[in-house]
């Protein structure tokens, strides 16, 4: 089995690579491959809605959001970590989300996702929110701890005191990988729920 990571933040060895860290070393105890996209420190810029991905199947802005797509589409869960700035996730990384998900065609149904957010006070509930919704319009499964997903820390190896932060990762890294096997059993015994053709319904008449 294999995780996605998702970095938002511009710094490689900051507070949320910390955070970041605490997680991979429960997954490798449980033999779960991880592999790491640092995107925080990255010039991605934002959708433009020009609808091409439709025709070509991947976004018409070639970067690092191309490279990433058939890493999620061949991973069983997904952790999108982001520093928390003025009360939301890394621009970057919304940047990069937004793209993401909106220009990949690939069916994300029961991949589990879990949301880590980082920050010095506060902020840090709404960024958590911001996060889990790319999960909730795909079908995702998303994973929970014993806290909601956050981690405190400004001066860079500050989170490294946060004591409860870094437990409430370990616990969602663990619940994650428990999720992520139930759910690979529930495949192979029942399959994928039943889907339907999607109905676009919208109030402009």
């Amino acid at each position: 089995m294999k995780v996605l990571i998702l970095n938002g933040s511009p710094h490689a060895q900051g507070n949320t690579a910390l955070a970041i860290e605490e997680m991979v070393h429960v997954f490798q105890k449980e033999g779960i491959e991880t592999e790491l996209v640092h995107v925080g420190n990255k010039a991605v810029r934002g959708c433009v809605a020009c609808g091409r991905c439709i025709s070509l199947g991947k976004c018409a802005i070639d970067d690092l959001v191309n490279e990433t797509a058939p890493k999620l589409e061949a991973a069983d869960g997904l952790v999108i970590a982001s520093p928390v700035y003025y009360a939301s996730a890394n621009g970057t990384m919304i940047s990069f989300l937004d793209r993401l998900f909106y220009s990949t065609s690939f069916d994300k149904t029961m991949k589990v996702g879990a949301s880590v957010v980082v920050a010095r006070r506060g902020g840090l509930s709404a960024t958590f929110d911001e996060l889990n919704k790319y999960f909730t319009i795909s079908g995702m499964p998303v994973a929970s701890s014993q806290y909601w997903n956050s981690v405190h820390g400004r001066m860079p190896g500050e989170a490294a005191q946060d004591g409860e932060g870094l437990q409430t990762m370990r616990v969602l890294a663990r619940n994650m990988a428990f999720l992520m096997k139930c759910i690979a059993d529930g495949k192979e015994k029942y399959g994928l729920p039943e889907t339907e053709d999607w109905i676009p319904t919208h109030f402009v008449r």
